[in-house]
């Protein structure tokens, strides 16, 4: 037996131990004859697979060379590997056969967990479709993630009022005039949202139809135009967006824009945030600036291939969103 299996068979024994005393301290009693017999037995095995697990250990240690014991822990990496392999395949086949109405007995620790409103989504593919979102939003990279539960709270320091904290010369032994500088709190809920991708009967049953790439690709990209659009726009009593920004400068015509109000746009922005500042365009807004040219008939808007999003204007990239207005 190898010290994987060992150390699962301890965590197991363990797990048993524990609940043995939970149920005494729910119930408020003493252990009874059965129950004390019971943790000694479990204290006993525990006790002995950690002799063992040491002995195994130590007796790598004294005799085997570097070599084989490197061999060794990379035969059980490759094991543990395939093992992973394997689990993510049954999960997927349990999810396209629960899609397509297929009953099949599976290993419980890939059966697909069920609810009021169905089944839930396996960890391998839930992993799946955040991946393809992120491929089809890459804004959505661009944002602090916050993995949390419940409602978060954010201090920060707010510049905007009065009292802000200011720096200036002073006249020696002349006291300074203190200003109290205040901090206030970003107050973020959790709202739980959902999408629904509705599939014909008749590509269920077809065999050949790799099902579950399709249902990948569906929920990926609504997921991805969704929350592109909450980040951008919003959705009042939700998500306030980029409603709250108010900076901007308004050009000459409503119908046309020119390259000194680009340039104006640009420098609006404080120092302190130019380095990681984007452009997010409406593909309208994009073709027009794509149009515009210098005084040397060279296009204002240059391809980079070094850019996460192919364009750069005014030296930061361009990111283009059906969802901006």
């Amino acid at each position: 037996m190898n010290l994987k299996a060992l150390t699962e068979q301890k965590v197991e024994k363990q797990n048993e131990m524990e609940k043995l005393l939970d149920t005494d301290k729910t119930e408020k009693r003493a252990f009874t004859d059965e129950e004390s017999e019971l943790f000694t037995q479990l204290e006993s095995v525990i006790q002995r697979i950690t002799e063992t697990i040491n002995a195994i250990s130590k007796g790598r240690e004294l005799t085997k060379a570097p070599e084989a014991e490197e061999k060794e822990e990379k035969k059980e990496e490759e094991e543990e590997m395939k093992e992973e392999e394997n689990k993510i395949a049954q999960e997927e086949r349990a999810f396209e056969d629960y899609i397509r109405g297929v009953v099949l007995e599976t290993r419980a620790d890939v059966n697909l967990t069920k609810g009021e409103n169905g089944a839930i989504i396996p960890t391998s593919i839930a992993k799946k479709i955040i991946k393809k979102v992120y491929d089809v939003s890459p804004l959505l990279e661009k944002t602090t993630k916050n993995n949390v539960k419940g409602k978060l709270e954010i201090t920060y320091y707010n510049e905007t009022n009065e009292s802000k904290v200011n720096m200036a010369y002073v006249a020696e032994f002349v006291s300074l005039e203190s200003n109290v500088g205040k901090f206030s709190t970003i107050k973020l809920t959790g709202f739980l949202a959902g999408a629904l991708a509705k599939i014909s009967k008749l590509l269920i049953n077809n065999s050949d139809f790799n099902l579950l790439n399709e249902v990948i690709n569906i929920m990926s990209e609504s997921i991805a135009r969704w929350v592109e659009k909450e980040l951008i726009t919003g959705t009042r009593d939700k998500v306030d967006g980029l409603k709250g920004v108010t900076l901007g400068v308004t050009t000459a015509s409503s119908t046309a824009i020119t390259t000194d109000e680009i340039i104006k746009l640009k420098r609006s922005i404080k120092q302190s945030f130019q380095k990681n500042a984007i452009w997010i365009m409406n593909p309208e807004t994009l073709t027009a600036i794509s149009l515009l040219k210098d005084n040397n008939g060279r296009y204002l808007l240059q391809d980079d291939l070094t850019s996460d999003f192919g364009y750069t204007l005014l030296g930061k990239p361009v990111y283009e969103s059906d969802t901006m207005p």
